[in-house]
């Protein structure tokens, strides 16, 4: 079974320094680019993270700091990365934890003004585990019958997702051929920003997932506790968290006039 697209949407994989969203680098990202008439696009660049890979990343995904020393930053990717993005919603294995949440930090420390606003999301991982409970080499066999070569190759995962989610469309008649309904079927949680820190309670208005204001709207918290903004803002917290508590204090500012 073809997609059905309004848009294009991208699948893409990334190769990292680590699993901190908010402190790890890209190694390698792979992009698959498909258009509503059924073209596609891929791309994949090796990227310079400048910083160490450590060894037990290396043992995953095989790229060594010798291999990247000659590669660009992310930083003179982004642009690249972006153009080929920008249209599209965006799909991976998942991509909700960790792909998305890492690709917008590294966007937005190239000073790259990245949301996922006007654009969905599909976690072809969430499908896999609602139906089936499994791995992406698991699931290649599974809804393929193909093995996975070059695991932890980005391109390789790259193209076992996009497979792997229209075996899942033509397996299950349940599941929409809509990347709209195919996001709200793979979305895992409210969260307002990618690492879950702000969310929607079962009102959509925006809440504090953490610490001593667990549970508290936002807005109020900003209200009570000024200062509460600008220690997240100065803290450890992701780019894209703090963009987010940003866009909610500028509206609730925009809102008083």
């Amino acid at each position: 079974m073809e997609l059905k697209l309004t848009r294009p949407i991208c699948f893409f994989d990334l190769e990292t320094t680590g699993i901190d969203v908010a402190r790890d680098r890209i190694v390698e990202i792979s992009i698959l680019k498909i258009f509503p008439n059924g073209n596609k696009e891929s791309k994949t660049w090796l990227v310079n993270p400048t910083v160490s890979i450590p060894a037990h990343a290396t043992a995953v995904h095989g790229i060594t700091n010798e291999k990247v020393a000659n590669e660009p930053t992310f930083k003179e990717l982004a642009g690249q990365v972006y153009n080929m993005i920008k249209d599209a919603d965006l799909a991976g294995y998942n991509s909700d934890r960790f792909d998305i949440p890492l690709l917008a930090e590294e966007l937005l420390r190239a000073e790259v003004d990245f949301d996922m606003k006007n654009r969905v999301s599909v976690d072809v991982q969430t499908i896999f585990h609602k139906k089936e409970e499994r791995t992406l080499s698991a699931a290649l066999k599974f809804y393929c019958n193909q093995s996975l070569e070059n695991a932890h190759s980005a391109a390789a995962d790259t193209e076992a997702t996009y497979e792997i989610l229209k075996a899942q469309l033509d397996r299950y008649e349940d599941l929409e051929n809509d990347m709209k309904a195919l996001s709200v079927f793979t979305t895992r949680k409210k969260s307002v920003d990618f690492a879950g820190f702000i969310a929607l309670n079962d009102d959509g208005e925006e809440i504090f997932t953490f610490g001593k204001h667990k549970g508290a709207l936002v807005n109020d918290v900003l209200d009570r506790e000024p200062g509460y903004f600008g220690w997240i803002q100065n803290a450890d917290f992701p780019l894209y968290t703090k963009k987010v508590l940003t866009g909610i204090k500028l509206r609730k500012l925009t809102n008083k006039f």
